[in-house]
C-alpha cells in the first residue's frame, strides 16, 4: 500500500523507487502482489507512465487513513515517554511574536528543557504552506472574521484567542473624540496599509470596499510601531489589532484608538501538520494556549 501510495503522489513507478530508495522492479513486485491480493488490477498505461484504476484511488484512498493513523499512534507511544525532547520549529505573525511567543516559549523551555526551538517570522500565506510540506512544524498565523485565512486540507487549527481589530486616528481627526466611529465616516483621511501583496493588505482594500470607500493607500508599511507614528503625524489612518495597541507604551500620545462598527474581529491560531502532533509539537501547542488565555485576560472587553 505504502508504493501505491507513493505511485499515486509521484505519478510513475519509477519516481515512487526514488521516493522509497527501493528498485523500480522491487516496488512492481509490491504492486503486483498487492493486485492479486486486491483481486483487480490496480495502474493501467498512460503516455509513459502509469495512472490508478478506480480500484486503485479507493485502496489509495484507504492507505492514506491508515498512514495518518499510524503516524498518531506512533506519536501516542513517544507520549508515554517522560522526557519530551527534539526540535521544534515555529513560525509566526509579527504581530504575535512580542505578546505571545515569548512567554509561551520560556514556559516550554521551563517545562520541556530537552525541546529545540527554532522560531522565523513570517506572513500566513507562506508559514501554512510551509506546515502543510513539513517545513515548520508549528505556526501562528491571523485569521479575519470578514477575510478567514484558507484551510490547507492536510493541516490542523486550534484558535489562541480573538480581539478586535480598531480604527488609529489622528488625535486632531474630527472623529478622534467618539468612542465609536463608522468606517464609512472615514472619507477624508488616506490609510496606511501593511505591505502590497500580503493578505494584510487585501483585508484592509476588502474592510473598507464593504464600508463603501474606495481605499486610499498612500503608505505601504510591514511594522504596527511604523504606522502609529505615521498616524501620530496626521498622515493616515490604520487598523490596528487590540493585541497591538494595549501594549504599554505602544500608542502615541498624538494617536487615538477608537472603536469601530462594525466590529471587526482577529482571531489568532496555532497550525500543525494533521497526523504530526508530535510530544514536542503537543507541548508547544500547550504552551500558546496557555499564554494566551493569559493575554486574552488582559485585553478586556
Amino acid at each position: 500500500m505504502r508504493a501505491l501510495l507513493a505511485v499515486a503522489t509521484h505519478g510513475s513507478v519509477a519516481a515512487a523507487a526514488e521516493v522509497l530508495h527501493v528498485t523500480p522492479s522491487g516496488v512492481s513486485q509490491q504492486l503486483g502482489k498487492l493486485e492479486r491480493e486486491a483481486g483487480q488490477p490496480l495502474l493501467e498505461p498512460q503516455g509513459r507512465g502509469v495512472r490508478l484504476t478506480p480500484a486503485g484511488k479507493v485502496l489509495a484512498e484507504h492507505a492514506e487513513v491508515v498512514f495518518a493513523q499510524l503516524a498518531t499512534a506512533r506519536s501516542d507511544l513517544d507520549g508515554l515517554r517522560q522526557d519530551i525532547m527534539g526540535p521544534l520549529r515555529i513560525g509566526a505573525i509579527s504581530t504575535s511574536l512580542h505578546a505571545l511567543l515569548p512567554p509561551a516559549l520560556a514556559r516550554l523551555a521551563a517545562k520541556h528543557p530537552r525541546v529545540s526551538v527554532s522560531l522565523t517570522q513570517g506572513e500566513a500565506e507562506l508559514l501554512v504552506p510551509a506546515v502543510a510540506a513539513g517545513d515548520l512544524d508549528l505556526a501562528v498565523i491571523e485569521s479575519w472574521e470578514n477575510y478567514p485565512a484558507p484551510i490547507v486540507a492536510s493541516t490542523s487549527r486550534e484558535p489562541l484567542l480573538t480581539e478586535t481589530t480598531d480604527l488609529a486616528l489622528p488625535a486632531t481627526h474630527r472623529l478622534a473624540h467618539r468612542k465609536t466611529v463608522n468606517l464609512s465616516e472615514v472619507d477624508d483621511l488616506p490609510w496606511v496599509a501593511w505591505t502590497e501583496g500580503s493578505r494584510c493588505h487585501h483585508w484592509l482594500e476588502q474592510t473598507l470596499r464593504a464600508e463603501g470607500l474606495e481605499p486610499d493607500v498612500t503608505c505601504t508599511v510591514g511594522g504596527y510601531s511604523t504606522q502609529l507614528a505615521l498616524v501620530a503625524g496626521n498622515l493616515v489612518a490604520a487598523m490596528v489589532p487590540k493585541l497591538i495597541h494595549t501594549r504599554p507604551g505602544s500608542v502615541p500620545d498624538e494617536v487615538r484608538i477608537v472603536a469601530t462598527k462594525p466590529v471587526v474581529y482577529r482571531t489568532i491560531y496555532v497550525v500543525w501538520r494533521t497526523g504530526a502532533d508530535t510530544p514536542a509539537v503537543r507541548a508547544g501547542v500547550e504552551a500558546l494556549k496557555t499564554v494566551s488565555e493569559q493575554v486574552a485576560g488582559g485585553l478586556g472587553g
